[in-house]
């Protein structure tokens, strides 16, 4: 039996203020139609329908229409809330659609989506495991999963709060447990996590601060195949454990192209995977330079139809730097400052223990601006520039400013 694992299509999501809703549309159009030419016996979705809880209408109003789409395939479609959904809207609808789609907000292990084999074969037993936010569990339930320590099995006041790893390790168990009463079955689990040992990229929330609910690959163990969404990079962790990626970048760390997985399993349970390109969709790019450089370079003309950043690298920021990079690239979306740092006058002005003239801040200022030192004639013209404005001062009657303090030393003392 196949199935097509996609995932995190964050339908409503703005790029840096442009807004993404045409390009999900056209990436959709393409599962469709990968969908329909594989032939595929059910969709996986696998969290992060929408890119908030509450989501726009024209957003809502694509799914809807996707979703039509690949049922009217004779496909069934299993999709699970990711961290970015609301379980509550979404989920609400689950009772009410007819079997050909499952919106899971809430964990329900007893009530797998079963897909008959055509050909008369193991059936397909998919769980739907949606985000499993652990603050959001049960009390009781946090008590039984939060236990680590010894003694705490009788005492659940002493409980810790369960970890986002022990609520889906109790989720899986439940999973396993309904399995081993079905007999001979194809096994499939939908669900959105931070895999231990998997590359996240710069456009996932964080699931908990500091990365500590990464969950280990042993988690999913007694499953054929485990269809995971969160991070947006297309990877294989193991031949069983596998993140579809993202319907489009959403960051410029993205650069891998977008992808679908066509997951063929064998009446044993056996798994093999084949990547699908979309092949739609802007792609990301970074350019680094001066900007005269790379309005000219003709090396860059496929970054022209792509999203772009652009780190320029001119001693001093060009005038209406952004105009100018669109009138090349239209999509650029970005634009940075990266002028050159660090020069010997720079550094020896923090270093110094004896007096700082005006003249002095000044050459070092130029210098952490320019990441170079002043030349001959940078400097006379300073020095001529303070020059005047003493003799000024002189000739009004105002006092001389006081002599600058000596630099501060490595401490922050003053020498």
């Amino acid at each position: 039996m196949k199935v097509l694992h996609t995932s995190d299509w964050h339908l409503g999501r703005m790029f840096h203020g442009a807004p993404l809703l045409g390009d999900q549309a056209q990436a959709l159009d393409r599962v469709v139609e990968v969908a329909r030419a594989a032939e595929v016996d059910a969709v996986l979705v696998s969290g992060d329908l929408y890119d908030r809880a509450v989501p726009p209408a024209d957003a809502v109003d694509l799914l809807g229409d996707v979703l039509r789409r690949l049922t009217e395939l004779g496909t069934r479609v299993v999709a699970i809330t990711g961290n970015h959904d609301s379980p509550g809207r979404v989920g609400s609808l689950d009772p009410v659609l007819r079997d050909e789609v499952t919106l899971r907000g809430r964990f329900r292990p007893d009530a797998p989506v079963v897909v008959p084999d055509r050909a008369g074969g193991p059936d397909l037993v998919i769980h739907p495991v949606p985000y499993l936010e652990p603050l959001a569990a049960r009390a009781d339930e946090r008590a039984r999963v939060g236990r680590s320590r010894p003694g705490d099995a009788e005492d659940p006041g002493r409980s810790r709060r369960a970890t986002q790893h022990q609520v889906l390790a109790h989720a899986l168990d439940q999973v396993r447990a309904d399995l081993a009463g079905r007999g001979a079955v194809r096994s499939v689990v939908v669900a959105h996590a931070f895999a231990a040992g998997a590359a996240p990229s710069a456009s996932e929330r964080e699931l908990s601060v500091g990365g500590v609910d990464r969950v280990p690959l042993e988690v999913f163990d007694g499953v054929h195949y485990a269809a995971l969404g969160h991070l947006h990079r297309p990877q294989a962790l193991t031949e069983r454990i596998a993140y579809a990626g993202s319907l489009l970048p959403y960051s410029f760390s993205e650069t891998a192209p977008t992808s679908v997985r066509l997951v063929d399993l064998a009446a044993d349970g056996a798994v093999t995977a084949e990547v699908v390109p979309l092949g739609v969709g802007r792609s990301v790019t970074t350019l680094v330079g001066r900007l005269d450089e790379l309005l000219v370079d003709p090396a860059l003309a496929p970054s022209e139809q792509a999203w772009v950043r652009a780190r320029l690298t001119d001693e001093v920021l060009p005038r209406h730097a952004m105009a100018r990079l669109r009138d090349r690239f239209p999509h650029a979306v970005v634009l940075e400052h990266d002028a050159p740092r660090g020069s010997a006058a720079a550094d020896d002005i923090r270093t110094r223990g004896d007096e700082v003239t005006d003249l002095d801040l000044a050459l070092a200022f130029v210098a952490e601006r320019l990441g170079r030192d002043a030349d001959e004639a940078e400097v006379a013209l300073l020095a001529r520039a303070f020059d005047a404005a003493a003799a000024e001062r002189r000739r009004d009657g105002e006092p001389l400013p006081a002599p600058a303090l000596p630099a501060a030393g490595p401490a922050g003392a003053v020498a």
